[in-house]
Parts: C-alpha cells; structure tokens; sequence
C-alpha cells in the first residue's frame, strides 16, 4: 500500500515524493524494532505451540502485547517531534520535500499507537501459523487505504484536496480499522492465541527477560539494516532530489518484493520452530531446504517481470523525465539483485526458526557497516558512481550475506539451539 501511495504522491511533484519517500524511511526503521519483538515472540510461541503448551503460548502473547503497547507511545512522540530533523537531512532549496515529509510523519504519529499495535498482534497472529486470518486483517487495511488514498489525496467526491496530508489521513483510518478486527480475533477464540488482559496487565519480569533475550539479536540485527538503509537513502539526498527520488521508486518496488520473500521466511521460520519444538528435526531440514527451493525458482519470474515491464514500472510513480532516465540506469541491477536477496531471506527464516539469531546479527552489523556505509560512502562521494554505484554495491553485500549463511546453515549446529 505505501508503494501504490508513493505512485499517488508521485503525480503531485518529485519533491513531494522523494520526501514522502524519507518519511517512509523512517518509520520502517519504526517497524524494524517492532517487527524483532514479533520474531522472538513467535520464535518462543512457536516452540510451545509445536509442544502443545497452548497456555504458556498465551502468557507469551500477553506480555509481549504490553510491551507492544509501551512502544506504540514511546514511538509515536518519536514521529511527531523528530521529524523535522531528520526531513533536514534533504538537499532541496525549495524546502517542498522536507515540508511534505514532515507533514506525513507528523499525521501519521497521531495514529501511532493504533499503527504499531496493530503491526505487533498481526505480526503475532502470522507467527502462530494463522497466515489466512493474519492475510484477512491486512487486506481489510490495505483495501480500506486504497479506497482512502486517492479520495483525500486528490480530492474525489467533493471531498477537499489535502494531497500529503490525504495520505497520512488514509493510513491512519485503515490501520485504526486493522487494530479493532485484529483486537477482536485474539479477544474471540477463533485463533490459536487468546489474549487474556490478565496477561496484558500483570508484568512477568521472567518472561521480560526470555522476550528480550530471544528478541535483541533480531532487534539489533533488523535496526542496523534499517538504519542502514537510512543512510544509503542519505547519501542519495545529499547527491541530489533527482537521484534521491529515483532510489525510492526502486525501494517502493523492493518493499512489495521483499513482502513476497517475508512470506516464505516466515513460513519457514513457523515451520522451523513448531518441527524443533515437537522434535522433529529431520523435517525440519526437508520443510527448510524445500522453502529455500521454491523461492529460488519462484524469483526468476519476478526479474523477468521486472526487465520486462521496467519502464511501465518507474513511469508508474513519476512522469518526470529526469528521475525516469536516473532510473532507467539501475534497473538490470535491480533485478539481479532479487536472485540472493529472495533465496536469503528464506534461508535468515530457517536460521531464525532455530534460534540461530547471534549469527544473523553480526553478519548484519559487519555488512552494514563495511558494505552499506562504508563502501557506499566511497562510491558516491570519492568515485562518483551515484545510484548505478549504491546498486552495484547492494548486490555485492546481498550474495555475500546469502553464502555465509548457507554456510551456516550446512554446519548444522541450529539443530541443537535452545530457546
């Protein structure tokens, strides 16, 4: 939906786009902390549900669920008052991008608390292998902010232009809506967790320290990729609005791409745990190395896509010619880069339904940092490859990752890992 929005956002100016763009950066940061809790939550609720301890699967819920609650406020004044900071970092003398970006997050941050509880308890209901409910709530939201979007955004049906501010408005109602129906499903038993308010509201310091222990390697690990990501976008900035507004057309399309390989590592990682829980640990390498084939000849239809319809799919977000013919440059290697990023996410799934999270930590942080930051720096600002350089490097970072965790994965000692 962020991406069909940014299309919507592109029409107005590339300057409004691309500080959307940074806006949205932002709050996958957001969701990257929060998306680390729902890991080592589900990584544990897994485990019990695979050894039929449906109640300890529960108090996990609980207690993860009042976390969930404290980082929705925390996060939402995090929006509000940051962004302008943050938004300054745009090189853009008629200051439209920053203004649209502030706006954004800023109307967003109002709705924080629904968004980011609403992320956690669907995030939870997919890691209990209840993927058709967790699929139903999101269609709900994102059905209700397609039909929003293009009416507040341009003013359908007699209702007042707002354009940026339409948008903002838009994800906030639908995810308020999300947050009733998902609050209904844990409260009605129709799902395998039940949330009990009990649980909600009693702290377990206990099971505090079990969700923090099993959830701060991924935490970290997602935080610096994100982060990661952030700067990337940064530098893309500082080199100018038209580069930095064709990178996000790019990350617009890898956030739908990178959705399709969540779903299969999620499954993986589902699979993963429930089959260790109930010790069965021979299919759990068949169900891990079967994920791993399907996607990879899954994603050779996507860079045919890709190729294919290239023009169609960057003209979709912008009529600008410059930003179309920046991202014309970067396309091929946008979609090489899909083969190890597809097949690694599968495999981080499988490692993550072990437990294996130290692991996928460092190689986040050393590959940020060498191939993210440091290189990245490098190519912009000494070589002056500017975006045909930030792509070259991401596949150069993605095939790294993706060999030294099928290492990892061979070695087998995510078998043995105790959660």
């Amino acid at each position: 939906m962020w991406t069909i929005e940014a299309i919507f956002i592109g029409k107005i100016s590339a300057a409004a786009f691309g500080g959307v763009g940074m806006a949205i950066q932002v709050l996958i940061v957001s969701m990257a902390i929060l998306l680390t809790l729902i890991v080592g939550a589900s990584l544990i609720i897994t485990r019990h549900l695979g050894a039929d301890k449906f109640w300890e699967a529960n108090h996990i819920l609980g207690q993860t669920m009042m976390i969930a609650v404290i980082m929705a406020l925390l996060l939402s004044l995090l929006w509000y008052f940051g962004a302008p900071q943050v938004l300054n970092l745009i090189r853009d003398e008629s200051g439209e991008a920053k203004l649209a970006g502030v706006t954004y997050l800023k109307t967003v941050s109002l709705f924080g608390p629904f968004i980011v509880i609403n992320f956690m308890a669907v995030g939870l209901i997919r890691g209990s292998g209840e993927t058709f409910k967790s699929m139903c709530v999101s269609l709900l939201v994102n059905g209700t902010n397609i039909i929003l979007a293009p009416i507040l955004i341009f003013g359908l049906f007699g209702f007042e232009r707002l354009e940026v501010f339409g948008a903002a408005l838009a994800v906030g109602i639908s995810h308020t809506i999300g947050f009733c129906t998902s609050l209904y499903l844990l409260r009605s038993r129709k799902c395998t967790l039940f949330l009990s308010f009990r649980e909600l509201t009693t702290p377990n310091w206990r099971t505090f320290k079990r969700l923090i222990s099993a959830g701060l390697p991924t935490t970290i690990e997602q935080l610096v990729w994100s982060l990661g990501l952030l700067v990337v976008s940064t530098y893309a900035a500082l080199i100018g609005i038209t580069v930095l507004a064709a990178h996000q057309v790019f990350l617009r399309i890898q956030s739908i791409l990178s959705m399709i390989y969540m779903g299969f590592g999620f499954a993986a990682m589902t699979l993963m745990g429930k089959n260790l829980g109930a010790e069965r640990r021979k299919l759990a390498e068949k169900t891990a190395e079967t994920a791993s084939l399907v996607v990879f000849i899954f994603v050779f239809f996507i860079i045919a896509i890709v190729i294919i319809f290239s023009d169609s799919l960057i003209s979709a977000f912008t009529n600008d010619p410059q930003v179309i013919r920046t991202g014309a440059i970067v396309v091929k290697l946008f979609a090489l880069v899909q083969i190890p990023k597809a097949v690694d996410g599968v495999l981080m799934g499988n490692l993550r339904g072990a437990g294996d999270l130290k692991w996928l930590m460092w190689i986040t942080i050393v590959s940020v940092l060498i191939f993210e930051i440091g290189f990245n720096w490098g190519i912009v600002f000494v070589f002056n490859l500017s975006i045909w350089g930030l792509w070259l490097m991401h596949i150069a970072d993605e095939t790294l990752r993706l060999i030294l965790n099928y290492w990892r994965y061979r070695g087998g000692k995510w078998k043995f890992i105790d959660v």
